[in-house]
């Protein structure tokens, strides 16, 4: 599902809102998660799951065009893990 799919799909259920109204809305909240993995804040949404951030040490990589080594840092990449609710429902179990 992309954004805009899930912008169209929330405007169908809540009709009173227009379809800018709800591509705002989702924008923001989009937004807020954002900057909360930007602070290293654990985002928990009960039922679905948790974001939070992983640290990956360096390593050595490689450029696949040239085949070189590239020296590759530490960085931070965000990380999912589902909730209980979301895998079971998923799975089709009650």
């Amino acid at each position: 599902m992309t954004k805009n799919e899930l912008v169209k799909k929330t405007q169908v259920k809540f009709k009173t809102y227009s379809q800018k109204d709800v591509a705002l809305a989702v924008q923001t909240i989009l937004d807020a998660m954002v900057g909360a993995l930007k602070k290293n804040e654990r985002i928990e949404i009960r039922g679905f799951g948790t974001f939070t951030l992983r640290t990956r040490k360096p390593r050595m990589g490689r450029n696949p065009k040239s085949g070189a080594g590239v020296s590759l840092g530490d960085r931070k990449v965000p990380f999912f893990k589902t909730g209980k609710d979301l895998r079971l429902k998923v799975d089709h179990k009650p």
